[in-house]
């Protein structure tokens, strides 16, 4: 994020305008501009469940050393989650969504969503998590108030103090009862829920008062209750662990078939702390998020941390183990003057702490659906300063189905994988975004360490393996089909995540190490740039020849590696540079849609010459930099009278020699199969001039191709005499031996170029059209000639001097008939030939050059005219 992007610190008086449009809240009337915004929601949904989660059943169990040790490992887990939060959410503006907002905004969208939509059931199952412990202390308080029938359970298989457990079918309907409430009050929006919340945590606060009160003035007279008063007998009694096996209601039973053990009880007790981000995921209503979160969640985190720890010596020093293990509402018990306040406490708590769920779930789902990355979620949108009511109604459907299921050990297992992987996401964030250190990573909360992040997301990752490894795997499952969903459906966006952030710095490091030597052949890779302008003219909304993007992906092997796309706008600069940016666009947009791997570049230059020349000298960076220039050839020029394309085309070449640039020229670009059009017949390779093998490669990566991959290959060679033959045939062989390529040898000696009788049909082909060259050539020379002659210049031709005569151009045109008439004897039925590319002559016209061209490619279906540069791009060793 950007300095912009940071809001002035708001006044307190801000907070508190409220005005109404139309019988809607504007979104001032939820804005809630301190640190009690984010503190209130974070203490109410961690208090909503800490005396009501078998706290004194799990010091039974794990003793008072194990119990410290569970506090303070859970602790640390979400103190150091908070720091990792602080830190993220005070680098910027932080918009609705909470931890969605910043692991999407760091970590990228499919992280963010997947993450996100996780966090959002976490939260939704969580609701049901405290809507069901309220009911169940309710009847536990009230059992008359009980529908259905009790079952009785017998401890360790005794029959002296029967254990009474509640009916499931009570819990459910209750349950559904309190949700409908609870989700009316939601309905009602975030003011109403405000001037709720304090009606919820006022006794709560007051019944932890109670409880500290009674366990101060526990009789210690009383031994049959089980409850000893502070003592230390109970207290050297209590600090060992005993696990013992329960059954399925948590009642000591010899013959139970739950076994307990620390790793269960980091499960239990896990959901107590979950409530860190219950006002971060507010953030759209609170005034100053960058002061509010940091200070309310580590707060909350810290009073309720210290809280649970005093508790343990408490608990664990005032009744006996029995009572621990056997009486859930101990806290009831002891507590001071009635138990009647702490019944109350606990069913307000854990009904504030279902509030809480139930308003940050829907605002975690509308922020999704509003970032528009998930089609599907379109229905959960909300504008600015609406209550998000069909997120809550969803929200609502998930709680009550949970409650429905009506087994507290078989939920909380499911919220506690979902809050940590959420946890996972923000700790990861941090630790990216501080490794990283970008400019735009300036968090106004400065007590923050990539190390840390690194911890806390540790920590997070070894609880849920403690916790139950299947939920683990479980849960990662979910979070991962999100993922590649979402990666599959979802619509692109760039957030500036913190994955980018590390690309582009490993990009700069790699570039960086690469250096700007010669890079080894062993490790050399074409890197194509794919010349795009057309030498004709094509439909309008089609910025390059369709078949470019095909040929450019037969030169890598197996889509691996980078194409270059670049055209050149005529004109100035300043008046084209609009043309420019959309010409860009419309050309990403063309190689995406070809699925090839590339970037498109728009030059503007006066010409496409002086285009070309800059973009040869200055595209790349260091050994990034195009090695292959890749272009049409311009077959139409003849027939469309463009004299102008010869002297162009001819001046790409040489600035392409000139700058060490192999070069690819394509004839028959029309035809060139897409992946879809396999070929049959051969590849065949005319290696004329010695190129760094670069002929070879090409050949061997379209082989790689499903078009090219049931042809074979053909190396044809020149020889002076028959006798040289075999010799080369030999020695090429063992060379393609050493370079791992399967080809078959064909050695052509040059006596065999002359006329000769067999090929009667292809040498007439060659000789007309070696006949119409040669008289054009002649005319054009011709033509120069009485120009310089009546203006009194040298020979010049397409504005500079030039040194030719009719000797010399029948001499080219007469080598460039063999060739093709070579060509057209062994290779008519080719799949595709490939020919050494032969430099324009010096000092000869452009226009002489084109026609030697023409020649070489007369009547060939399909030709690749190559020609390499001053290095080798094949090795002979592995």
């Amino acid at each position: 994020m950007t300095a912009e992007q940071i809001p002035a610190p708001s006044s307190p008086r801000d907070s508190e305008d409220v005005s109404i449009t139309n019988g809607h809240p504007k979104p001032s009337d939820v804005k809630m501009g301190t640190m009690m915004g984010v503190f209130v929601p974070c203490l109410q949904s961690i208090l909503g469940i800490i005396y009501y989660i078998r706290f004194s059943w799990i010091i039974g169990m794990g003793g008072i050393g194990e119990s410290l040790l569970l506090v303070s490992f859970c602790g640390l887990c979400t103190f150091l989650t908070g720091i990792s939060l602080s830190a993220i959410a005070t680098n910027g503006a932080m918009k609705g969504g909470g931890p969605y907002y910043l692991i999407g905004r760091a970590l990228g969208p499919e992280v963010g969503v997947s993450i996100g939509l996780c966090f959002f059931l976490g939260n939704a199952v969580a609701g049901a998590l405290y809507v069901l412990g309220a009911v169940e202390t309710f009847l536990k308080a009230l059992p008359s108030a009980g529908i259905f029938t009790e079952t009785t359970t017998k401890v360790n298989g005794t029959v002296s103090e029967p254990i009474k457990s509640i009916s499931t079918h009570d819990l459910q309907i209750y349950g559904i009862v309190v949700t409908i409430i609870l989700c009316i009050i939601v309905f009602g929006g975030v003011k109403m829920i405000n001037r709720v919340a304090p009606a919820f945590l006022v006794p709560v606060l007051f019944s932890v008062f109670c409880i500290f009160i009674g366990v101060f003035l526990a009789k210690k007279d009383d031994l049959e209750s089980g409850v000893t008063g502070l003592s230390l007998e109970s207290f050297k009694d209590n600090w060992s662990s005993d696990y013992q096996n329960t059954n399925s209601a948590g009642i000591p039973d010899a013959e139970g078939k739950v076994h307990w053990n620390f790793n269960a009880l980091v499960g239990l007790f896990f959901p107590a702390v979950t409530g860190i981000m219950a006002g971060s995921n507010r953030s759209a209503s609170l005034k100053d998020t960058q002061r509010s979160i940091p200070i309310g969640t580590l707060a909350a985190t810290l009073a309720t941390t210290g809280l649970y720890l005093v508790s343990v010596f408490l608990f664990g020093a005032v009744a006996t183990r029995d009572k621990l293990l056997t009486d859930r509402l101990l806290t009831a018990t002891i507590a001071w003057p009635f138990p009647a306040i702490i019944h109350i406490g606990i069913i307000l708590s854990t009904l504030g702490a279902a509030l809480q769920s139930l308003t940050g779930a829907p605002r975690l789902l509308a922020a999704i659906a509003n970032d528009d990355i998930l089609p599907v979620l379109n229905y959960f949108k909300v504008g600015d300063g609406s209550e998000p009511n069909i997120a809550t109604l969803f929200t609502s459907i998930i709680c009550m189905g949970c409650v429905i299921i009506g087994n507290l050990d078989l939920i909380t297992p499911t919220v506690t994988m979902f809050f940590l992987l959420c946890y996972t996401g923000v700790n990861l964030s941090c630790f990216l975004l501080d490794l990283l250190d970008a400019p735009s990573w300036r968090p106004r909360w400065k007590f923050h360490h990539w190390s840390l992040s690194l911890l806390g997301a540790s920590l997070c990752i070894v609880i849920m393996f403690l916790i139950s490894w299947s939920f683990t795997v479980v849960s990662l499952a979910l979070a991962s089909l999100i993922y590649y969903y979402v990666s599959i459906k979802g619509k692109a966006g760039d957030w500036g995540d913190g994955f980018k952030s590390a690309y582009f710095q490993l990009a700069l490091r790699s570039l960086r190490s690469l250096g700007a030597n010669q890079v080894h052949p062993k490790n050399w890779y074409p890197i194509p740039l794919i010349f795009c302008r057309p030498w004709g003219k094509l439909p309008e909304n089609v910025p390059c020849h369709p078949k470019l993007a095909d040929f450019a992906n037969c030169m890598k092997k197996k889509g691996r590696g980078m194409s270059i796309f670049v055209n050149i706008l005529d004109g100035d600069y300043h008046e084209r540079a609009e043309d420019a940016k959309a010409a860009c666009k419309q050309l990403d947009t063309y190689i995406n849609y070809k699925n090839c791997e590339g970037v498109a570049e728009i030059v503007v230059a006066p010409n496409m010459t002086e285009g070309f020349r800059g973009i040869v000298q200055t595209m790349g960076l260091g050994n990034l930099k195009p090695n292959i220039v890749v272009m049409r050839y311009p077959e139409i020029w003849r027939r469309e009278n463009l004299k102008e394309i010869p002297a162009r085309f001819v001046g790409i070449i040489n600035d392409c020699i000139v700058a060490n640039k192999a070069v690819v020229i394509v004839k028959g670009l029309d035809e060139w199969p897409n992946e879809y059009q396999r070929q049959y017949g051969t590849i065949d390779l005319y290696w004329i001039v010695r190129d760094g093998g670069l002929m070879l490669l090409l050949s061997q990566l379209l082989l790689t191709k499903e078009s090219f991959e049931s042809c074979k290959i053909q190396v044809f060679c020149i020889a002076e005499e028959d006798s040289d033959a075999e010799g080369l045939k030999v020695d090429v062989k063992k060379f393609l031996y050493d370079l791992r390529m399967q080809a078959e040898v064909i050695v052509i000696t040059i006596k065999s170029w002359d006329v000769q009788t067999e090929g009667g049909s292809q040498q007439d082909e060659s000789l007309e059209a070696f006949t119409a060259a040669q008289q054009r050539v002649a005319g054009y020379l011709a033509e120069i000639k009485a120009a310089a002659e009546k203006e009194g210049t040298p020979l010049m031709a397409d504005g500079k001097p030039v040194v030719v005569n009719e000797q010399q151009a029948e001499k080219f045109l007469y080598t460039t008939l063999k060739l093709n008439s070579t060509i057209l004897r062994y290779s008519r039925m080719a799949a595709v030939v490939l020919v050494s590319l032969p430099p324009p002559p010096v000092s000869h016209p452009a226009y002489c050059y084109m026609e030697y061209m023409d020649l070489l490619v007369e009547n060939v279906p399909r030709l690749l005219m190559v020609r390499g540069y001053r290095r080798d791009v094949v090795t002979l060793f592995t």
